[in-house]
């Protein structure tokens, strides 16, 4: 198999290379074309939204990840990465650009500040038969998904209850939490499932 990709413009790439290197996969931090020409995979990480939108349009790299994202590449975002593959953004800038891989509307920041940061235990019965404890910094929502869109997990306690934030649209996945700043390795697991299967 070709490496996994991580795509490292900005954001907490080193934490979901460390996490795919532990599931025993080789891994490309892609930075250009060239390296995105070379992954079975690619993973989006958490980090800022904009900045991230703003340096793939730096480094030409908007029009090759659409193509291949379009063509079936396997894509995993969490945080941030959710964001970068909606096909609607609610609250985002006027010039972010987004990949509309997942037929889903989200809203960035849904949960508040950084100051509101938490985690909460999620059932993912398609992942895992175990909860999974879920970190959201500035986290985002999913507030509407499309007939092709699989929801994998909602928050079902609390404040937020019913709140969508995990979906799953053929071979692209995305997460409004950070699986990388824990050492659970099962969402990494299962999206290494996809491009496996891909």
């Amino acid at each position: 198999m070709l490496p996994v990709g991580v795509l490292a413009l900005q954001g907490d790439f080193r934490e979901h290379e460390q996490m795919l290197q532990a599931c025993g996969v080789e891994t490309l931090l892609v930075r250009d074309e060239a390296g995105l020409a070379k992954v079975s995979g690619l993973v989006l990480p958490g980090g800022e939204s904009t900045a991230i939108s703003k340096l793939a349009v730096s480094f030409d790299l908007v029009e090759p990840l659409q193509a291949r994202i379009t063509a079936g590449l396997p894509v995993y975002g969490s945080c941030a990465g959710m964001i970068m593959l909606a096909s609607t953004l609610v609250d985002g800038r006027s010039d972010q650009i987004t990949f509309s891989a997942i037929d889903m509307s989200v809203r960035r920041n849904a949960f508040g500040r950084q100051v509101d940061s938490f985690e909460a235990e999620l059932n993912a019965p398609k992942i895992t038969t175990e909860p999974i404890t879920a970190v959201f910094i500035r986290a985002p929502w999913v507030e509407q998904v499309g007939a092709g869109v699989e929801i994998l997990a909602k928050i079902e306690t609390g404040l937020h209850s019913g709140a969508i934030v995990a979906v799953q649209q053929g071979a692209v996945m995305a997460t409004s939490f950070h699986p990388e700043l824990t050492s659970d390795l099962r969402i990494h697991k299962y999206f290494l499932n996809l491009v496996h299967s891909a």
